[in-house]
């Protein structure tokens, strides 16, 4: 898989035929191996390791409902209540960080109402706090440690 601009974890991996997995430990299962996977697991670990986010706050795969649709986001961050404070969505690292993929993590935020999104295909990482009071958005040019979204 292709080096990212993340700190290098160790992963447990396996192999059945051509086929690559990755063991998930918020699912619990081995995935398969796919470059969205690859980033999602290193951006799960960075947040879990450098980030001091609780891994018993953090859902991977939630489904959520749009306009009557089934979604699925990638990741989404509780406070220590329970309510999402978080919504991450990864690309694989080929795809470009554009105007779609930030109008797809904010479809996915009129269900959850989260104050903070992350879009990041592993090489560029974006997040930015969203102001609902003032209908504002500002980019930060850190992701925040788990203290400071809880502040």
């Amino acid at each position: 898989m292709n080096k990212l601009n993340l700190p290098e974890y160790s992963f447990r991996f396996s192999k059945k035929g051509d086929q690559v997995s990755i063991f998930d430990p918020f699912r619990k299962k081995q995935v398969v191996l796919t470059p969205e996977e690859w980033v999602r697991q290193n951006f799960l670990q960075f947040l879990l390791i450098e980030k001091k986010y609780p891994e018993s706050l953090i859902k991977v795969e939630m489904g959520l409902r749009l306009n009557k649709l089934a979604k699925r986001s990638d990741v989404v961050v509780f406070d220590n209540h329970g309510k999402p404070v978080l919504l991450i969505e990864c690309k694989a690292p080929d795809i470009k960080i554009s105007q779609k993929v930030f109008d797809q993590i904010a479809r996915y935020n009129m269900t959850l109402k989260v104050e903070y999104l992350i879009v990041t295909n592993g090489l560029k990482h974006y997040c930015c706090k969203l102001d609902f009071s003032n209908k504002s958005y500002t980019f930060l040019k850190e992701i925040p440690a788990f203290s400071e979204i809880l502040s």
